[in-house]
């Protein structure tokens, strides 16, 4: 009985951490986009800045998509906003499923745990490409063939999640977070730092914020292939490929 009510409450503790996670994944754009839209303070990028976008997202989520939802039942037709198309088409679905995973028993948490992600990407998918020609109805267009492999991916993917419900499988393995983490914050860096900073400096930084992921990096190996790396990047894009890139960073131009 003992063994049993510790298996019950380890069992509990898996599903709200897995429900917590895909909570979390079901905001991951909008968190996205607040973290960048930050850089416009700084005068990076361009966009909403994060006062809007935080605005904006939160009407959505608490008024914009649940009006939508009973205006469609009153017969009331309108066009929604990208804020509220989020919402409905990725946010809630995803919220729907962390509430149902608190009530489910998971058999085999690397199989329901990847077909929500895979579930949650082609969400995104549909979501990113509903604004395309052909994604409603039965038209056809740029949008159509977005349409079509993102319903397929959201069965397949619920297809993988019900069969971590069904049959006994792997647990979920330890994941290191840190190399994933360092890779997209370079990438981020770049994206933000490429107008202000210049090539030069954006890509060699960014380089070096990549390496910061592994353990195993030698930083004098590091620095060199980055300086390499930069400056083959140097000559890649401004003068074989003719890209418009600056060099420099804007205060030194200036």
């Amino acid at each position: 009985m003992a063994d049993t009510m510790g298996h019950s409450a380890t069992a509990t503790r898996n599903n709200t951490s897995v429900a917590l996670g895909i909570f979390v994944l079901a905001l991951a754009p909008q968190i996205f986009e607040l973290i960048w839209s930050l850089g416009t303070i700084f005068g990076w990028g361009t966009g909403r800045g994060p006062v809007a976008a935080l605005i904006g997202h939160a009407s959505a989520l608490f008024a914009g998509a649940p009006g939508a939802v009973f205006g469609s039942f009153g017969g009331g037709a309108k066009k929604l906003s990208s804020d509220v198309l989020l919402a409905l088409m990725y946010s809630y679905p995803l919220f729907a499923v962390a509430i149902l995973t608190l009530f489910m028993t998971i058999k085999s948490a690397q199989d329901y745990v990847g077909g929500i992600v895979l579930m949650a990407l082609a969400l995104f998918a549909l979501w990113a490409s509903s604004d395309l020609q052909g994604m409603r109805g039965f038209s056809f267009g740029a949008g159509t063939a977005p349409r079509m492999f993102g319903g397929l991916m959201v069965a397949l993917s619920a297809g993988i999640a019900l069969t971590g419900l069904l049959y006994d499988g792997p647990s979920l393995q330890h994941y290191s977070w840190r190399g994933p983490l360092f890779v997209m914050a370079s990438i981020v860096f770049f994206a933000l730092a490429i107008r202000p900073l210049g090539l030069i400096v954006s890509a060699f930084a960014s380089f070096l914020i990549a390496a910061t992921g592994s353990h195993e990096t030698r930083w004098v190996e590091a620095i060199i292939v980055g300086a390499c790396l930069t400056a083959g990047c140097a000559v890649l894009f401004p003068y074989i490929l003719g890209l418009p890139m600056p060099m420099l960073p804007r205060f030194l131009m200036q």
